[in-house]
């Protein structure tokens, strides 16, 4: 069993950045996403990092923008988001991928967070 508990989200104008952090309760060396979901919309993939850390990857919206990385010491991945705007409002959440199949399906995601809100401001 493992605990996500993500933090940093907040309002912010557009233009803005903010950065999420997702603490895990254990140490955990599986890959782990992001994910985002809006009022009256599906869960979105946002980005995915590998366990070491070696690759990652980026929802076509948010590509450029964002940055995933991870602190294994700390059992702690981030979400640096810059150059935000509007359409990026939504609550975040991460998560521990246990599946084998594709990283941006949220079914192959296991032990969510309880997710941070971010709202951006035009």
């Amino acid at each position: 069993q493992v605990q996500l508990v993500e933090s940093g989200g907040g309002l912010v104008q557009a233009g803005g950045s903010l950065r999420l952090s997702c603490a895990a309760s254990g140490r955990t060396l599986y890959t782990m996403g992001w994910f985002r979901q809006a009022p009256g919309k599906e869960r979105e993939f946002v980005a995915a990092i590998s366990g070491s850390g070696g690759w990652t990857n980026y929802g076509d919206s948010v590509k450029g923008r964002f940055t995933i990385s991870r602190d294994s010491a700390k059992n702690t991945v981030y979400l640096q988001m810059n150059s935000l705007k509007p359409e990026d409002t939504a609550v975040y959440y991460c998560a521990v991928k246990l599946g084998s199949g594709s990283y941006y399906l949220v079914g192959e995601y296991a032990y969510w967070g309880q997710g941070t809100q971010v709202t951006v401001s035009s």
